[in-house]
Protein backbone atom coordinates (compact mmCIF):
# COMPACT_ATOMS: atom_id res chain seq x y z
CA UNK A 1 0.00 0.00 0.00
CA UNK A 2 1.55 3.30 -1.03
CA UNK A 3 1.42 6.70 0.75
CA UNK A 4 0.33 9.93 -1.04
CA UNK A 5 2.14 12.52 0.11
CA UNK A 6 1.06 16.20 -0.03
CA UNK A 7 3.71 18.35 -2.18
CA UNK A 8 6.36 20.43 -0.33
CA UNK A 9 8.28 23.54 -2.28
CA UNK A 10 11.32 22.55 -2.31
CA UNK A 11 13.99 25.14 -2.29
CA UNK A 12 15.94 25.69 -6.05
CA UNK A 13 19.43 27.00 -5.33
CA UNK A 14 19.74 27.44 -8.77
CA UNK A 15 17.05 29.94 -9.70
CA UNK A 16 13.67 28.18 -9.73
CA UNK A 17 10.44 28.76 -7.70
CA UNK A 18 11.22 28.82 -3.97
CA UNK A 19 9.68 30.39 -0.91
CA UNK A 20 12.81 32.29 0.36
CA UNK A 21 14.95 34.69 -1.42
CA UNK A 22 18.85 33.52 -1.02
CA UNK A 23 21.69 36.20 -1.53
CA UNK A 24 24.91 37.75 -0.15
CA UNK A 25 26.69 40.77 -0.04
CA UNK A 26 27.70 43.50 2.31
CA UNK A 27 27.56 42.90 6.07
CA UNK A 28 24.84 40.32 6.30
CA UNK A 29 22.89 39.85 9.63
CA UNK A 30 20.10 38.39 11.29
CA UNK A 31 16.81 39.44 12.67
CA UNK A 32 14.68 36.74 13.55
CA UNK A 33 13.20 35.04 10.14
CA UNK A 34 14.83 38.15 8.12
CA UNK A 35 18.27 38.63 6.87
CA UNK A 36 19.73 42.40 6.82
CA UNK A 37 22.54 42.86 4.05
CA UNK A 38 24.33 46.95 5.26
CA UNK A 39 26.54 48.29 3.01
CA UNK A 40 28.97 51.19 4.16
CA UNK A 41 30.49 50.80 0.81
CA UNK A 42 30.36 50.17 -2.72
CA UNK A 43 29.48 46.07 -3.16
CA UNK A 44 28.02 43.56 -4.31
CA UNK A 45 24.07 42.22 -3.50
CA UNK A 46 24.04 39.15 -5.41
CA UNK A 47 20.95 37.32 -5.40
CA UNK A 48 20.93 32.98 -6.42
CA UNK A 49 17.20 32.40 -5.78
CA UNK A 50 14.52 34.84 -5.75
CA UNK A 51 12.13 33.44 -3.62
CA UNK A 52 8.60 33.75 -4.13
CA UNK A 53 8.17 36.97 -6.09
CA UNK A 54 7.57 38.95 -2.45
CA UNK A 55 10.69 41.11 -2.90
CA UNK A 56 12.82 42.87 -0.54
CA UNK A 57 12.83 46.03 1.44
CA UNK A 58 15.20 48.80 1.31
CA UNK A 59 16.42 51.91 2.47
CA UNK A 60 19.33 53.67 0.07
CA UNK A 61 20.27 57.15 1.11
CA UNK A 62 22.73 59.56 -0.82
CA UNK A 63 25.52 61.10 0.65
CA UNK A 64 25.07 64.22 2.98
CA UNK A 65 26.15 67.88 1.83
CA UNK A 66 29.04 69.93 3.25
CA UNK A 67 28.77 73.00 5.25
CA UNK A 68 29.51 75.82 3.88
CA UNK A 69 32.66 77.77 4.71
CA UNK A 70 32.84 81.33 6.42
CA UNK A 71 29.92 81.77 8.88
CA UNK A 72 28.41 79.54 6.74
CA UNK A 73 24.82 77.38 6.05
CA UNK A 74 24.88 73.84 6.73
CA UNK A 75 24.72 70.83 4.55
CA UNK A 76 21.26 69.11 3.39
CA UNK A 77 20.85 65.39 4.16
CA UNK A 78 21.54 62.89 1.37
CA UNK A 79 17.73 61.60 -0.02
CA UNK A 80 16.12 58.98 1.77
CA UNK A 81 14.00 56.43 -0.24
CA UNK A 82 12.43 53.48 1.70
CA UNK A 83 10.26 51.20 0.18
CA UNK A 84 9.04 47.36 0.60
CA UNK A 85 8.14 44.89 -1.41
CA UNK A 86 10.44 45.40 -4.28
CA UNK A 87 11.04 42.73 -6.59
CA UNK A 88 14.42 41.22 -7.34
CA UNK A 89 15.68 38.34 -9.71
CA UNK A 90 18.47 35.94 -9.90
CA UNK A 91 21.53 38.46 -10.99
CA UNK A 92 24.30 40.91 -9.43
CA UNK A 93 23.18 43.62 -8.24
CA UNK A 94 26.05 46.80 -8.09
CA UNK A 95 25.62 48.93 -4.78
CA UNK A 96 26.58 52.32 -5.08
CA UNK A 97 27.46 53.97 -1.56
CA UNK A 98 27.62 58.08 -1.74
CA UNK A 99 30.64 59.55 -0.41
CA UNK A 100 29.82 62.81 1.49
CA UNK A 101 30.51 66.41 -0.33
CA UNK A 102 33.23 68.26 1.12
CA UNK A 103 33.15 71.39 3.17
CA UNK A 104 33.71 74.64 1.48
CA UNK A 105 36.98 75.95 2.45
CA UNK A 106 37.70 79.00 4.13
CA UNK A 107 35.96 82.57 2.66
CA UNK A 108 32.92 82.81 0.72
CA UNK A 109 32.55 79.23 -0.76
CA UNK A 110 30.02 77.00 -0.77
CA UNK A 111 29.93 73.41 0.71
CA UNK A 112 29.87 70.59 -2.34
CA UNK A 113 26.80 68.56 -2.90
CA UNK A 114 26.95 64.81 -1.87
CA UNK A 115 27.24 61.64 -4.06
CA UNK A 116 24.36 59.98 -4.93
CA UNK A 117 23.65 55.87 -3.92
CA UNK A 118 22.34 53.06 -5.64
CA UNK A 119 20.63 49.69 -5.57
CA UNK A 120 19.00 48.37 -9.39
CA UNK A 121 16.78 51.20 -10.42
CA UNK A 122 16.86 52.81 -7.32
CA UNK A 123 19.15 56.59 -7.40
CA UNK A 124 18.97 58.33 -4.25
CA UNK A 125 20.33 62.03 -5.02
CA UNK A 126 23.10 63.75 -2.62
CA UNK A 127 22.52 66.08 -0.54
CA UNK A 128 22.87 70.06 -1.42
CA UNK A 129 25.81 72.03 -0.20
CA UNK A 130 25.14 74.93 2.13
CA UNK A 131 25.85 78.26 0.88
CA UNK A 132 28.96 80.77 1.95
CA UNK A 133 29.04 83.90 3.45
CA UNK A 134 26.05 86.04 1.57
CA UNK A 135 25.17 82.91 -0.86
CA UNK A 136 22.13 81.45 -1.14
CA UNK A 137 22.14 77.57 0.00
CA UNK A 138 22.24 75.17 -2.63
CA UNK A 139 19.83 72.71 -4.20
CA UNK A 140 18.56 69.57 -5.38
CA UNK A 141 15.65 68.35 -6.86
CA UNK A 142 15.96 65.08 -5.38
CA UNK A 143 17.28 65.71 -2.04
CA UNK A 144 17.64 68.51 0.95
CA UNK A 145 18.62 71.83 0.26
CA UNK A 146 21.59 73.31 2.19
CA UNK A 147 21.25 76.73 4.49
CA UNK A 148 21.73 80.23 3.56
CA UNK A 149 25.15 81.64 4.52
CA UNK A 150 25.18 84.74 6.50
CA UNK A 151 25.17 88.35 4.71
CA UNK A 152 25.87 91.44 6.33
CA UNK A 153 23.02 93.11 3.36
CA UNK A 154 20.79 90.43 2.30
CA UNK A 155 18.28 87.84 2.91
CA UNK A 156 19.96 84.92 1.71
CA UNK A 157 17.07 82.12 1.10
CA UNK A 158 17.92 78.56 1.85
CA UNK A 159 18.17 75.89 -0.73
CA UNK A 160 14.93 74.13 -2.05
CA UNK A 161 13.58 71.37 -0.50
CA UNK A 162 13.48 68.02 -2.87
CA UNK A 163 11.24 64.83 -3.57
CA UNK A 164 13.06 62.88 -1.55
CA UNK A 165 14.19 65.66 1.41
CA UNK A 166 13.54 69.19 3.12
CA UNK A 167 14.49 72.67 2.71
CA UNK A 168 17.22 74.70 4.05
CA UNK A 169 16.45 77.16 6.40
CA UNK A 170 17.70 81.26 5.65
CA UNK A 171 19.76 83.84 7.24
CA UNK A 172 19.23 86.53 9.56
CA UNK A 173 19.54 89.55 7.19
CA UNK A 174 21.83 92.00 7.93
CA UNK A 175 23.99 89.72 10.26
CA UNK A 176 27.23 88.40 9.83
CA UNK A 177 26.91 85.96 12.21
CA UNK A 178 23.59 83.64 11.25
CA UNK A 179 23.55 81.17 9.18
CA UNK A 180 20.36 78.85 8.15
CA UNK A 181 20.55 75.00 8.99
CA UNK A 182 20.57 72.44 6.21
CA UNK A 183 17.48 70.33 5.39
CA UNK A 184 16.27 66.81 6.90
CA UNK A 185 15.18 63.76 5.94
CA UNK A 186 12.13 64.65 7.99
CA UNK A 187 11.56 68.61 8.20
CA UNK A 188 13.21 71.91 7.08
CA UNK A 189 16.60 73.30 8.24
CA UNK A 190 16.04 75.98 10.84
CA UNK A 191 16.13 79.97 10.12
CA UNK A 192 18.45 81.95 11.53
CA UNK A 193 15.70 84.05 13.42
CA UNK A 194 17.58 86.46 16.21
CA UNK A 195 21.03 87.74 15.33
CA UNK A 196 24.06 85.89 16.39
CA UNK A 197 21.77 82.42 16.41
CA UNK A 198 22.70 80.32 13.56
CA UNK A 199 20.05 77.55 12.09
CA UNK A 200 19.85 73.55 13.33
CA UNK A 201 19.79 71.75 10.60
CA UNK A 202 16.67 69.33 10.14
CA UNK A 203 15.71 66.30 11.90
CA UNK A 204 16.35 62.91 9.84
CA UNK A 205 13.91 59.97 9.66
CA UNK A 206 13.78 56.55 11.97
CA UNK A 207 13.92 53.30 10.33
CA UNK A 208 14.00 49.57 11.65
CA UNK A 209 15.39 47.71 8.62
CA UNK A 210 18.05 46.74 10.99
CA UNK A 211 16.15 45.21 13.82
CA UNK A 212 16.38 48.50 15.90
CA UNK A 213 15.49 52.07 15.33
CA UNK A 214 17.92 53.96 13.77
CA UNK A 215 17.52 57.62 13.05
CA UNK A 216 20.01 59.31 9.55
CA UNK A 217 19.64 61.69 7.24
CA UNK A 218 20.03 65.04 9.70
CA UNK A 219 21.22 68.61 7.88
CA UNK A 220 23.88 69.97 9.07
CA UNK A 221 23.76 73.19 11.50
CA UNK A 222 24.67 76.62 10.48
CA UNK A 223 28.42 78.24 11.69
CA UNK A 224 28.53 81.17 13.68
CA UNK A 225 30.84 84.11 14.08
CA UNK A 226 29.99 85.11 17.74
CA UNK A 227 27.00 83.99 19.66
CA UNK A 228 25.50 80.37 19.06
CA UNK A 229 25.88 78.20 16.08
CA UNK A 230 23.18 75.74 14.74
CA UNK A 231 23.00 71.72 15.92
CA UNK A 232 22.91 69.19 13.88
CA UNK A 233 19.58 67.59 13.20
CA UNK A 234 18.75 64.28 14.56
CA UNK A 235 20.12 61.64 12.82
CA UNK A 236 23.96 62.46 12.74
CA UNK A 237 23.94 66.04 10.77
CA UNK A 238 27.24 67.82 11.78
CA UNK A 239 27.46 71.24 14.61
CA UNK A 240 27.58 74.54 12.88
CA UNK A 241 31.46 76.05 14.23
CA UNK A 242 32.60 79.05 15.38
CA UNK A 243 35.71 77.77 14.09
CA UNK A 244 35.53 74.62 11.54
CA UNK A 245 32.56 73.08 11.25
CA UNK A 246 31.94 69.50 11.91
CA UNK A 247 31.44 66.61 9.81
CA UNK A 248 28.20 64.97 9.42
CA UNK A 249 28.00 61.40 10.76
CA UNK A 250 29.48 58.50 7.96
CA UNK A 251 27.13 56.32 6.82
CA UNK A 252 24.11 58.39 7.91
CA UNK A 253 23.49 60.48 4.81
CA UNK A 254 23.89 63.42 6.88
CA UNK A 255 25.16 67.12 6.10
CA UNK A 256 28.31 68.57 7.25
CA UNK A 257 27.69 71.76 9.55
CA UNK A 258 28.89 75.50 8.27
CA UNK A 259 32.08 76.96 9.36
CA UNK A 260 32.06 79.94 11.68
CA UNK A 261 33.70 83.17 10.82
CA UNK A 262 37.85 84.85 10.56
CA UNK A 263 38.72 83.62 7.47
CA UNK A 264 40.60 80.32 8.29
CA UNK A 265 37.48 77.84 9.17
CA UNK A 266 36.61 75.36 6.14
CA UNK A 267 32.61 73.58 6.77
CA UNK A 268 32.42 70.27 7.41
CA UNK A 269 32.44 67.30 5.35
CA UNK A 270 28.56 65.31 4.67
CA UNK A 271 27.83 61.74 5.89
CA UNK A 272 28.39 59.15 3.52
CA UNK A 273 25.41 57.34 2.45
CA UNK A 274 24.30 53.84 2.81
CA UNK A 275 22.21 51.02 1.51
CA UNK A 276 20.39 48.36 3.29
CA UNK A 277 18.78 45.84 2.18
CA UNK A 278 16.04 42.91 4.18
CA UNK A 279 14.00 40.08 3.44
CA UNK A 280 12.80 37.27 5.00
CA UNK A 281 14.78 34.28 4.60
CA UNK A 282 13.43 31.32 6.70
Amino acid sequence: MSLLLAPQLISDRSGGASEFIVASGGIETIDGLFKVHTFIGDGNFIVTDAGDGSGVEFLVIAGGGGGGGNVAGGGGAGAYRAQSGFGVTVQNYSITVGAGGAGGPPTINNGSNGADSIFSTITSDGGAGGGGFQTDGQSNPEASGGGAGSSTTLLSAGGAGGLHGFAGGSNFPGSSYSAGGGGGASEAGFDALVNGISGNGGDGLASSITGSSVTRAGGGGGGGNVGTSGTGGAGGGGLGGLANGIAGVVNTGSGGGGSGGGGANSGGAGGSGTVIIRYKFQ
